[in-house]
């Protein structure tokens, strides 16, 4: 090899070492909801791909979205998607919980060889995760409350639907309800309604209790569940006020035609933004969460804003 040649190749290994011919870098994220059948979590997907390609685009680099949602609830195959995820290489993993209890030994095993994982909307608070995006549950009750007291002027019967008794963030919701009724001395809460989570039970249960409880002139709903079918309010719209949580296409018939006054959605699509944002930050850059909650705030959609609120979900969900 001659001297010229030797300090070519020389010069050549050096460039390489300071980067300039450096592979692209590329991370791979994976994403575990609940249920691929939900529009939120459908949201959530787009969301996280939009920002994987900005983030990409933006630090030159590849951003990978590993999506390992099972089609119905079930924590055993969210357990399953996290192993696998690991095993797999991923360089982190964000997750919504279906079952905080039996998915927090897999987030730790992951963090433990050195995957780090954030949860959105469903947390699990007592595993190693970093940090979880989503709703203050009580904040959520608060401004069910609030909006709904604002609609009935203050003064009136409401009663509460909560969905499942025993899922925490509903407790929390109700518990929120009830504190921000207090402030209008006029409201006065007849009861908190429990249900199966499907839309026909939860219709039912407004129906029969409407039916029991006539003077009700207010419904404080903590989640959507009776929205996601048609016909399942049989008052007149407005003259029974009420407001709900979350403002998926099904439900913003009722927002147009006067049955629901208020719809407070969650930031589904930003439940991928953020939980990406999260994973690239620790994997690229070594820096974690500004706190282990970061707080979504609910956004109201009224009559007023309904069509325009529409237009998120003809780019939300797939085509």
């Amino acid at each position: 090899m001659t001297r010229k040649t030797t300090i070519a190749v020389a010069s050549l290994f050096g460039l390489l070492a300071a980067g300039s011919f450096a592979a692209e870098k590329t991370y791979t994220f994976g994403i575990v909801a609940k249920s691929n059948n939900n529009p939120v979590f459908q949201a959530a997907k787009t969301g996280a791909e939009d920002e994987a390609k900005a983030l990409g685009e933006k630090n030159g680099v590849t951003i990978k979205i590993d999506w390992r949602t099972p089609n119905e609830e079930d924590p055993q195959k969210q357990v399953e998607a996290i192993e696998t995820l690991v095993n797999a290489g991923a360089n982190g993993i964000a997750v919504s919980a279906s079952d905080a209890n039996k998915l927090t030994d897999a987030i730790n095993a992951a963090v433990a060889k050195g995957v780090p994982v954030v949860c959105f909307d469903s947390d699990v608070p007592k595993s190693k995760r970093l940090a979880n995006f989503g709703t203050d549950d009580i904040d959520c009750g608060n401004k069910v409350m609030a909006e709904l007291a604002k609609e009935m002027n203050g003064k009136g019967v409401v009663a509460i639907l909560a969905g499942n008794q025993n899922a925490p963030n509903l407790q929390k919701r109700v518990a929120g309800v009830k504190e921000e009724a207090k402030k209008s001395a006029g409201i006065k809460i007849i009861d908190t309604y429990y249900h199966k989570e499907t839309p026909q039970d939860a219709a039912a249960k407004v129906e029969q209790v409407m039916q029991a409880h006539p003077e009700i002139t207010g419904w404080a709903m903590v989640g959507g569940w009776p929205l996601f079918t048609d016909n399942a309010l049989k008052f007149s719209p407005g003259s029974v006020k009420v407001v709900a949580v979350d403002a998926l296409p099904a439900e913003l018939g009722y927002l147009r035609d006067g049955h629901v006054q208020v719809l407070l959605a969650q930031q589904v699509y930003e439940w991928g933004t953020e939980s990406v944002k999260m994973l690239y930050d620790k994997a690229a850059n070594h820096k974690n969460p500004p706190s282990s909650f970061v707080k979504a705030d609910l956004i109201p959609v009224t009559k007023s804003n309904v069509e325009e609120f529409a237009k998120n979900w003809e780019k939300w969900l797939p085509k």
